[in-house]
């Protein structure tokens, strides 16, 4: 089979044999793919250079089995200018997208939120809150949608001035303020912010706590490796 001219963008490579790598790629129309790209680390290889995260491309490949075979490959956009904590983030996004995103499962709408992403990232833009819409629409792709604008079993509305603890796979559960040792609580105010989509600075703590919460959760005993290095934001 063939695919032809796919929008994406490079993840993840690692060196194959002398002179290839492996590509882990994310696609717009046929989601995450795996692909070798022969000759690619060779000094006179077409995509010297190219092959590298965060660029817009343009990938063509054959695929037999699970691994395909890319064939050629277009910059179709200067990549963006990603340094310091924008560039921590945008390598955070990519192994969000390796470890919760299965093989040949199209996403095309959480690829526009990342391209997205990446656009606001090297625009300036404070990445807390750009970042935390992205998990919510990564866990929503992955199955893992979020229930932030009622109480579960009751259905009771979440309220703006009271408190919750999150329960995984399940939602909001309202406590008193102070909560108990080890409860993670979260304002209403900041569940319905991030349901709505606007994010205010109050909010950037406790929402970052909350999906830190989660993703671990859903992780299970693998944690992110670029949490190692950063997870500021």
């Amino acid at each position: 089979m063939r695919f032809d001219l796919e929008p994406a963008y490079i993840l993840h490579t690692r060196s194959y044999r002398e002179s290839s790598l492996i590509l882990e790629a994310f696609s717009r129309e046929q989601g995450r793919v795996a692909l070798v790209a022969r000759g690619a680390r060779g000094s006179r290889s077409r995509w010297k250079n190219m092959l590298q995260p965060f660029r817009p491309l343009l990938l063509s490949w054959s695929q037999r089995g699970e691994m395909g075979t890319l064939t050629a490959a277009d910059q179709v956009a200067a990549p963006p200018s990603l340094m310091a904590e924008p560039l921590f983030c945008g390598i955070y996004a990519n192994e969000l997208l390796m470890r919760f995103l299965q093989r040949s499962d199209p996403h095309p709408g959480l690829f526009d939120r990342y391209r997205d992403l990446l656009g606001e990232l090297a625009g300036g833009r404070a990445p807390q809150a750009p970042l935390r819409l992205f998990e919510k629409h990564l866990l929503e792709a992955a199955g893992f949608g979020l229930l932030l604008d009622r109480e579960p079993g009751s259905g009771e509305p979440v309220e703006a001035d009271a408190w919750y603890q999150y329960v995984p796979e399940s939602g909001p559960q309202k406590r008193a303020a102070s909560g108990s040792d080890g409860d993670l609580l979260v304002s209403g105010s900041a569940l319905l912010a991030l349901q709505s989509g606007v994010i205010a600075p109050r909010h950037h703590r406790e929402l970052k706590g909350l999906m830190r919460h989660l993703i671990a959760h859903y992780l299970g005993d693998r944690p992110l490796k670029s949490q190692s290095l950063f997870y500021e934001s």
